[in-house]
């Protein structure tokens, strides 16, 4: 009898050693793959699966016509992290008080911006193009996706009051993580110089897009993947992914805003355009552009994204 129950315990310890060693392989696999997913998700680095290119069509011929420009060279200090930010500042033809601040994408930078620059600066605005931080000449490790930013942004709206004085009239714009850094922004208590905002293929959420993206890139679930990435973001790099919501901060402004979505977008999918504008409080407008892919509505036909912003603008910016 002590014999059988001495060769029984031993079977249950081998089972609960195979057990503990079993889940601890799982759990080393799970926090390495974490880890990994975050420094591909928010750390500076290269991003293979992102295409920056500017190509030779119109978009390199405006980038060339911008750098030509004689710009302004303007810094900011962020925090956190007491980062150094940089942006480039091109005042309009003709003297204004009125003024875009243009909002790059993810893995993106101020120089990937200058299609739209020129085309605000064709509409007779001073223009302002910052690097976000970890971004282009700008400072900083990790990757904001708008949350850290949109207090940089601040910042950078009273440098152009600042700089233009009290009779300043901004406009903010941004494009995918720069669309929902703009929608962030705006939920924020921000001078009254800002006088209507345009994002464009913004995303509803950080952690509404990480979780398609970890579906649609590494077939991913949610869980528990996506929240281990947000706490590990919330350790290093100072906010979790549920804070970081777009659709939350667009509900406290009430400034007009145009939401613009390309109706092929895969990378952001065409539906948090549309939930980004049920959210938003009026006036406000939706412009889904038929055919066009992510980030890729003003490339589909710049002369119809133009015109539209400027209808828009017409009424909404010019005149108030």
């Amino acid at each position: 009898m002590y014999t059988g129950l001495t060769i029984m315990k031993k079977k249950i310890l081998k089972i609960v050693k195979y057990f503990v060693v079993t889940l601890s392989i799982i759990l080393v696999i799970f926090v390495s793959s974490s880890y990994y997913f975050f420094h591909v998700a928010e750390v500076r680095s290269h991003k293979s699966f992102i295409n920056n290119s500017l190509g030779k069509g119109q978009v390199y011929k405006d980038y060339q016509w911008f750098n030509k420009q004689n710009k302004q060279h303007w810094y900011e200090i962020g925090e956190p992290g007491n980062l150094r930010l940089d942006a480039d500042y091109l005042p309009a033809k003709q003297k204004t008080n009125n003024t875009v601040v243009i909002v790059h994408g993810f893995s993106g930078s101020k120089k990937s911006m200058f299609s739209y620059g020129t085309m605000f600066h064709d509409l007779g605005f001073n223009v302002l193009i910052p690097d976000d931080r970890a971004s282009g000449q700008s400072q900083g490790k990790y990757i904001g996706y708008g949350w850290l930013d949109r207090k940089d942004y601040l910042d950078w709206i009273h440098k152009v009051i600042q700089h233009n004085g009290k009779s300043s009239k901004i406009l903010m714009f941004g494009v995918s993580m720069g669309g929902a850094t703009t929608i962030m922004t705006s939920g924020e208590r921000v001078p009254k110089q800002v006088k209507a905002y345009i994002a464009d293929c913004g995303y509803t959420s950080v952690y509404d897009e990480i979780t398609y993206q970890a579906k649609q890139m590494y077939h991913l679930p949610q869980w528990p993947f996506v929240p281990m990435v947000s706490e590990i973001s919330k350790v290093l790099a100072g906010y979790s992914y549920q804070q970081a919501s777009a659709i939350k901060q667009i509900k406290k402004n009430h400034r007009p805003i145009l939401i613009i979505h390309g109706s092929k977008d895969t990378f952001v999918p065409t539906w948090m355009g549309r939930a980004l504008y049920r959210a938003a409080n009026k006036p406000k407008e939706l412009w889904i552009v038929p055919g066009a892919k992510h980030a890729g509505s003003f490339k589909h036909n710049p002369y119809v994204y133009q015109q539209h912003i400027n209808n828009f603008l017409k009424q909404y910016f010019f005149n108030n």
